[in-house]
């Protein structure tokens, strides 16, 4: 009789407790401050980059185009430092899944060309961020570090090299403006206020800065987004080192080109244009090979 008493009381309690589950369980299913949209926004924003892996770097550009970048190759004779200097050497890194890179060196009578190539795969840990926004954060901090100046005049953005400035846009040019005949003296002649301006190695008349339409810029049609940065080094007892620099952004992988060239003779400057035209050009090639 004694165990019967606790019967109703153990039901009591069953039931209170499967109550409470259900109301829970209920509740749990639209919860008074919940967003539908909020789950399915971050995971859509938040999906991994497209690339998972990087390229060999030391591969990833071919002998002609070397052949381009570093003149002085073709001229070395023995075999071994030719193949040598093709092969590169690759950068220091902890990581190869995240970040690698290739340099080369190539020395010749005229002058002294550098190479680097760097590969950079973003990840983001952040589980409300994707890798594309995050790659596009850092390459925003690199672009801001390169301080590019404002476009000017009919300078477009990232096409003043496939546009060259005609006769409309050259008033908006200060290196054709300001001592033009200066500025197109025949190659062949010496000027006297200008002495540190010789001819450069491709024979066209050597300059103390980069002319407006070569001003470091932000390019069209390479990657999600890019930059093209352009520097000379200040006339010394060296000859005067131009750094062309070229970095763009596709999906979750920053590309970096640094090209430089130091011309073996005091007054010789080499030429941006052509240096800014072999960059770009690698820079396009290594973009479609990521892509294909």
């Amino acid at each position: 009789m004694q165990r019967k008493a606790y019967v109703p009381g153990a039901a009591v309690l069953l039931a209170a407790l499967l109550a409470g589950c259900t109301g829970s369980s209920d509740g749990g299913d639209t919860p008074p401050d919940s967003k539908p949209g909020d789950s399915t926004t971050s995971a859509a924003a938040a999906r991994p980059g497209k690339y998972r892996t990087l390229p060999e770097p030391c591969g990833a550009i071919d002998q002609d185009s070397l052949d381009v970048l570093l003149p002085g190759i073709e001229g070395i004779t023995d075999e071994r430092q030719r193949e040598k200097a093709y092969a590169g050497e690759a950068t220091l890194t902890y990581d190869t899944d995240r970040k690698v890179g290739c340099r080369w060196k190539v020395e010749s009578a005229d002058a002294t060309d550098h190479l680097l190539v760097d590969f950079e795969r973003v990840v983001s840990y952040d589980g409300g961020v994707s890798d594309d926004s995050r790659a596009a954060t850092v390459y925003g901090t690199q672009e801001e570090a390169a301080d590019l100046p404002e476009p000017s005049g009919a300078q477009a953005s990232g096409s003043s090299d496939d546009s060259p400035s005609d006769g409309s846009s050259s008033a908006d040019s200060p290196s054709e403006d300001s001592g033009s005949g200066d500025e197109e003296t025949p190659s062949g002649s010496a000027e006297g206020a200008g002495g540190g301006d010789a001819v450069s190695p491709s024979g066209s008349a050597g300059e103390s800065g980069t002319p407006a339409a070569l001003q470091p810029r932000t390019l069209d049609g390479l990657g999600d987004e890019a930059f093209l940065d352009d520097e000379l080094s200040a006339s010394g007892s060296t000859a005067r080192r131009r750094t062309v620099t070229v970095v763009f952004r596709t999906s979750n992988v920053i590309v970096t080109i640094r090209y430089e060239e130091q011309p073996a003779r005091v007054g010789v400057v080499p030429d941006s244009e052509e240096m800014q035209d072999r960059a770009r050009n690698l820079a396009e090639d290594l973009a479609e090979s990521l892509n294909s």
